[in-house]
């Protein structure tokens, strides 16, 4: 069987302050969303926009270090993968939810906890290197890109 390989990275800005919550055993966990703009011309030459509001959860100290630091209009980028999953809820109706669960985020631009400024400051190195992903995907990996490891356990929580 062939491995997959399921990465994403988005970059982007908050589109609402972080939802903070604890599972049972206490593990930390944040909901955030990501609001991804996109432009393109139409096949009459006009210039279109939209922006995707892209759902990211995050898990342990990460979570916390998002709910204290970061706000609405934020930049930031998201690595991780993307989930599907799916629950019952209490009426018996099934609810499917698409997601990434995030290994690293990364605060772009103004450090200021008060500060709603989403201008773009430019993209910050990530701290350490996935050097193996790169070696096996050197198309895909132009330049470094960072890695922790996954702190979350896989909890069916319907936020």
């Amino acid at each position: 069987m062939v491995r997959g390989y399921n990465r994403i990275i988005l970059m982007g800005n908050l589109a609402r302050d972080p939802e903070m919550r604890y599972t049972a055993s206490k593990q930390a966990v944040a909901r955030l969303t990501v609001a991804v703009g996109r432009t393109w011309r139409d096949h009459e030459g006009n210039q279109q926009e939209h922006t995707d509001f892209i759902p990211v959860v995050v898990w342990g100290n990460q979570a916390e270090n998002c709910e204290k630091y970061l706000r609405k209009g934020r930049p930031i980028l998201v690595e991780g993968r993307l989930q599907i999953r799916n629950y019952e809820t209490q009426s018996g109706d099934k609810r499917w939810v698409t997601e990434v669960v995030a290994q690293n985020v990364v605060f772009l631009g103004s450090g200021s906890r008060d500060s709603h400024d989403s201008s773009f400051k430019g993209y910050q190195e990530p701290s350490s290197t996935i050097g193996s992903l790169r070696d096996e995907f050197p198309d895909e990996f132009p330049t470094d890109i960072s890695e922790v490891e996954d702190g979350g356990e896989e909890a069916d929580i319907p936020f």
